[in-house]
């Protein structure tokens, strides 16, 4: 795992596209940020005092690829502190963040039979991999991507990028207001049990979709989440 490093960070962008979804970009202060795909930083709001340690910070992943010299995130507006964020984080505000953390894509894996599953603002981590260039190496990827409405669904740049760098990428959107939500038996059935699952999203989502793999007969190690909350 990457060493874990303190930086000060300029946000340099924020965009509200839809009610209570916000995507904030940072340019560092301090370094060039180091990472890899698939990781998660933290974000402190109020000001690092070394004589009372690391303040109160939230864990979001990183949107935007290591190939790219700035970091994007996006949050959903969900209880004070991320209500503090929306409010706090404007465009020249400095403020101080903490990473990599997480291992989600560094571990041994095939590059064949896999899908991505993800469910609103969690597809973020998997943003980071399909638009970095070694994506190109993945064979045949699936995504299962179940979003609000199509307003909700801001990532078409990204998720073009992706096609770009890796034309086999297949992109699979529900829209929960014509679709219904995600359904972990359908996805599974299509799939089947040799495949590795990554999902991200909301705890019970990646909760019960985990336990109903293993429920098919899937091994759990072939069950990789994003979970840090």
């Amino acid at each position: 795992m990457s060493q874990v490093k303190k930086y000060k960070a300029e946000v340099i962008s924020v965009l509200n596209p839809v009610n209570d979804i916000f995507t904030v970009e940072f340019r560092s202060h301090t370094g060039r940020f180091k990472y890899l795909p698939g990781q998660f930083l933290h974000l402190a709001l109020d000001e690092y005092d070394l004589s009372f340690g690391w303040p109160e910070s939230r864990c979001f992943s990183m949107q935007s690829s290591p190939d790219n010299e700035f970091i994007k995130i996006t949050f959903s507006v969900k209880g004070n502190f991320t209500s503090r964020m929306a409010q706090e984080l404007t465009k020249g505000k400095i403020i101080d963040i903490k990473l990599p953390y997480g291992e989600l894509f560094q571990f041994e894996h095939s590059k064949e039979n896999f899908v991505f599953i993800a469910g609103g603002t969690g597809i973020t981590p998997f943003l980071s991999v399909f638009n970095d260039s070694f994506f190109v190496d993945y064979n045949n990827p699936k995504l299962y991507f179940g979003v609000r409405n199509q307003h909700y669904n801001i990532y078409d740049i990204e998720l073009e990028l992706a096609r770009k760098i890796n034309p086999t990428l297949n992109i699979n959107i529900k829209y929960q207001n014509v679709d219904g939500v995600l359904d972990i038996d359908s996805i599974s059935y299509e799939n089947g049990i040799s495949t590795t699952y990554f999902i991200s999203g909301p705890q019970i989502m990646i909760a019960s979709f985990k336990s109903r793999l293993i429920s098919f007969g899937l091994k759990e190690n072939f069950i990789k989440t994003d979970e840090w909350e």
